[in-house]
């Protein structure tokens, strides 16, 4: 009797969420004494993963379809959409605040680090951005940026300034994934691919360790998936929705000044 390579993923998947790291190791060391690995060693077949080009190179864009990340940072918004409301700051464009905070809103604003993005109406650098006055916002949605701004510490110290006592920030950052760049867009580059830890420790130095919730989605499939730029459509559910600690696509904050 043979099983389906998907009801073989799932059994492991389950192994590897109920059971122990030192079961998983021993059964680990009795399927190679044995030789009882569905691969064997050198018989992997990478089918047309077998390439040194990604399947696209610009986050899946190009197959319209929505990519792996954005439907994780869209899974962790739709979580606190009660979070998105009264005068929220956004960067970039106000795509979240429509989409989750809806008539919750009483204003949105917009940030942009350099001139000339109409959909903006604050133009500021956020590792000072003396514009903008302390206590402002009730919930600011910071979505893929911190990454791309060397003073992360700086930012995130504004993120805390502006924000109202009991205000929200909603942040997402890239874990494991390719790096990003923006020539000829602005003079940004990517500095930093986050983990729970760093994030942990970046947001603890100016919010309160139990204001803040940490979380991370992904997982092997969805991380090697994501680096070739394949959508989300192109998974199933529960391969999406399968989170493994030890794989951070994407790490997210959640946290309350």
């Amino acid at each position: 009797m043979t099983i389906s390579s998907k009801a073989a993923s799932l059994i492991r998947n389950t192994a590897t969420v109920i059971l122990p790291l030192s079961i998983r190791m021993h059964i680990r060391k009795i399927q190679r004494q044995f030789k009882l690995q569905s691969s064997p060693v050198g018989s992997v077949n990478f089918g047309g993963l077998r390439r040194l080009t990604p399947i696209s190179p610009i986050f899946g864009i190009d197959r319209d379809l929505i990519n792996i990340d954005r439907y994780y940072i869209e899974k962790f918004l739709s979580l606190h959409t009660a979070d998105i409301k009264g005068r929220v700051l956004e960067m970039g464009e106000p795509l979240y605040t429509k989409k989750f905070g809806a008539e919750k809103v009483t204003r949105s604003d917009v940030l942009n680090y350099v001139e000339g993005n109409p959909k903006a109406n604050i133009v500021a650098d956020l590792t000072k951005a003396e514009n903008i006055a302390d206590n402002t916002y009730d919930c600011i949605i910071i979505t893929q940026t911190l990454q791309m701004i060397y003073d992360v510490q700086a930012a995130v110290e504004t993120l805390h300034r502006i924000l109202k006592p009991g205000g929200v920030v909603l942040v997402t950052s890239h874990g494991i994934t390719k790096v990003a760049r923006r020539e000829g867009i602005d003079s940004w580059g990517e500095y930093w691919h986050f983990t729970y830890q760093s994030k942990k420790h970046l947001f603890e130095q100016f919010f309160h360790s139990k204001s803040i919730h940490i979380s991370t989605y992904g997982n092997i499939l969805t991380t090697i998936a994501s680096l070739h730029g394949l959508a989300a459509n192109e998974l199933d559910q529960n391969e999406l929705d399968y989170c493994d600690p030890d794989y951070e696509a994407l790490v997210t904050v959640r946290a309350t000044k």
